[in-house]
């Protein structure tokens, strides 16, 4: 016998503040559903509910994406920062964005 709900949480992280929630939902429900359902939009306003990028895990989902229990949605924001571009104007100032490159050149 199937369970009727699944549990699922949905995340959205800003740089200094992060929210979880774990919802109860019914099974079938979709990624972009589970959004809406969730108290994130009131929360946090900047929030696009029916365009922002939406994960699981990591991993870029589609909307429609049926949510198994003990997934984990995150809400994705814009870039901050082009990272094409971060990586020119590195290389223009000769440095590079590897994380082993940057502590090489702390301990420089």
């Amino acid at each position: 016998m199937s369970e009727p709900t699944i549990t699922v949480e949905v995340a959205y992280a800003l740089p200094h503040r992060q929210h979880v929630e774990v919802l109860q939902l019914a099974r079938g429900v979709t990624a972009r559903e589970a959004l809406t359902f969730s108290a994130l939009p009131a929360g946090f306003p900047e929030i696009d509910v029916q365009g922002c990028p939406l994960g699981v895990f990591g991993k870029r989902v589609n909307d429609d994406r049926v949510l198994q229990s003990g997934d984990r949605l995150e809400i994705y924001r814009p870039l901050t920062n082009n990272p094409r571009e971060t990586r020119r104007r590195l290389a223009a100032e000769g440095k590079v964005m590897s994380s082993i490159a940057k502590a090489a050149e702390k301990r420089r």
